[in-house]
């Protein structure tokens, strides 16, 4: 691959992109398409035969057509070669275990662009915690991406408006400049933690409204959904030091109406079933993709123990998945909990 700029943006035109589902496999197109080559890792040898024979992922985005500057590779160490740039796409579950297996191929000094959106289970960890553990001394810039973007509508050229965070403005700015299209427009920031937890904990909400719907409860419960479970994640996020103006972003707000309205999320989809009395095994068990909100709903219930925070629906959504409570029992739950202020 070239190693020479392209675009006059001053970076070179090689990324390597770790995880292969809907989300790595659009970003990797989107990208494809502006010029630059992709070293795309994939996990699962059936996959990895799609995309390099059929230049289709039939599994995670069928349909759609891979370009041939998109170069598929089922070795860390290939798809890392020396590479600047490094764009993580894995579920939570995973990220530490492929973070390990990928540090003796990592470039001093690279950055690495976290899309996970998730919380470790054993370690309450975002990811960014995760890198920092893992990679230890090891010299690197890091950003997270986060934000309502659905693969398939963005894959389709639908405008859509994210985030990217780090710390460093000018990490942001490059990463900004490397993401951006006509139709994906990224906004920088500097709250990477917010991000992250916005990007997490909007899953858990995404389950509730989905059990809502599923209950066929209307409208005006949903919203009601939606804008309590806002108000748990700031409250939660504020306990954790983040600033809470981020949550009112495209991070926070922006993915939690998204991933509170449409079955094209997961995550409602596997609320949606639960509200229609289908158990979670049995919906998992049919789903090839991760809903990323089972796992982290464990994280949220654990973090507001931990931080002695109130979240009442993170704590039914919990009850749900975990102990076998009824969706109908955890509505009463909510409803007879004792009068308040909106604001306290």
């Amino acid at each position: 691959m070239s190693k020479k700029t392209i675009l006059g943006l001053g970076i070179r035109n090689s990324i390597a992109i770790i995880g292969a589902g809907s989300w790595g496999t659009a970003l990797a197109c989107i990208l494809a398409e502006k010029g630059l080559f992709i070293s795309l890792w994939v996990h699962g040898r059936q996959t990895y035969q799609f995309i390099k024979e059929k230049r289709e992922n039939v599994y995670y985005l069928p349909g759609i057509n891979i370009p041939e500057n998109v170069f598929p590779t089922d070795s860390l160490a290939e798809a890392l070669n020396e590479q600047d740039y490094i764009i993580v796409v894995l579920p939570s579950h995973a990220f530490r275990e492929i973070l390990k297996r990928a540090r003796p191929y990592l470039k001093q000094g690279c950055l690495i662009i976290s899309a996970t959106k998730g919380i470790e289970n054993e370690t309450l960890f975002t990811m960014s915690a995760v890198v920092k553990e893992v990679l230890g001394n090891f010299s690197y810039n890091y950003a997270v991406l986060s934000g309502p973007s659905f693969a398939k509508e963005v894959i389709k050229k639908m405008p859509t408006a994210i985030t990217v965070a780090s710390k460093d403005l000018k990490i942001a700015k490059m990463a900004q400049k490397i993401l951006s299209t006509p139709y994906f427009r990224i906004y920088t920031h500097h709250d990477v933690f917010g991000v992250e937890l916005g990007g997490a904990l909007k899953n858990v909400m995404a389950i509730a409204a989905g059990v809502s719907d599923g209950l066929d409860l209307g409208h005006n419960a949903r919203a009601a959904l939606i804008t309590r479970g806002l108000a748990e994640i700031m409250r939660l996020g504020k306990a954790m030091g983040t600033d809470t103006f981020t949550f009112s972003g495209l991070s926070g707000l922006g993915d939690l109406i998204l991933s509170c309205t449409s079955p094209l999320s997961r995550n409602y989809t596997v609320g949606y079933r639960l509200g229609k009395g289908e158990t979670l095994e049995k919906i998992l068990s049919s789903m090839k993709m991760v809903a990323e909100g089972v796992k982290t709903t464990k994280a949220a219930y654990k973090l507001s123990l931990r931080y002695k925070i109130e979240m009442p629906v993170t704590k039914e959504v919990y009850a749900i998945l975990y102990k076998n409570k009824q969706p109908y029992e955890a509505l009463d739950t909510l409803l007879s909990r004792k009068l308040r202020t909106e604001f306290s």
